[in-house]
């Protein structure tokens, strides 16, 4: 007698897959993007990034730290020196009239919650440093430079979300996708953990040396 094994599906698989459907639909909604990064929360993927993260002992110590910072004054970076990732930094949120505590909040319970919150918190502050825009490109070649940083699963699923939709609605477009993509993925590879910084404390830091610090070469 043939036995078919039942394979045990996750609690949350419906809301992770109603949530791809709304980001393919609304891909500029950050509570879709929100939604599914919560119900990835509790997957087995997370808890192995996490304890891959913690490898990094720069990042460990991070991490059991729980090291995080208010929202920045923006009109005072603004007074910094114009070379400075803090100056840099408050002419792109006014610039692209962003508020710098927009991000979905939520409660430190243990260490992937921690590494969830600290990169909601951060995101703006890799894009300056890695140079990537905010347009859908940019996102994906940050998302792609994040995978090889953190092997974040959200990372995975917006990737692979982009490669589809891009697939079936202008896969003329394809070729140029798939070199961003590779191209976020090895400037992620190659340069050190952006997690570990304590950007908050160094907003002074030219932008050139967080850069040249941090391995990240900017023409592309």
């Amino acid at each position: 007698m043939l036995v078919v094994e039942k394979r045990r599906i996750h609690p949350n698989i419906k809301t992770i897959l109603r949530s791809m459907v709304f980001i393919l639909r609304e891909p500029g909604n950050l509570e879709h993007i929100y939604d599914l990064e919560d119900s990835l929360r509790h997957t087995k993927a997370s808890v192995l990034a996490v304890d891959w993260l913690k490898t990094q002992p720069e990042v460990a110590q991070l991490i059991q730290e729980r090291y995080l910072a208010p929202p920045p004054n923006i009109e005072a970076l603004l007074q910094y020196p114009q070379d400075s990732l803090g100056y840099a930094y408050a002419v792109y949120i006014k610039k692209s009239g962003f508020d710098p505590s927009f991000y979905r909040t939520i409660e430190v319970e243990d260490d992937i919650s921690y590494v969830l919150l600290r990169v909601r918190q951060t995101h703006d502050i890799w894009h300056v440093v890695t140079g990537f825009n905010t347009d859908i490109n940019g996102e994906i070649e940050l998302k792609a430079f994040e995978l090889a940083q953190t092997r974040r699963n959200l990372a995975v699923f917006l990737v692979g979300a982009t490669i589809l939709a891009t697939l079936a609605m202008s896969p003329q477009a394809l070729p140029d996708l798939l070199n961003q993509i590779v191209l976020g993925y090895q400037m992620g590879g190659k340069a050190k953990p952006l997690f570990a910084q304590k950007w908050e404390e160094n907003w002074e830091k030219p932008l050139f040396e967080w850069r040249s610090e941090l391995g990240i070469d900017v023409s592309h």
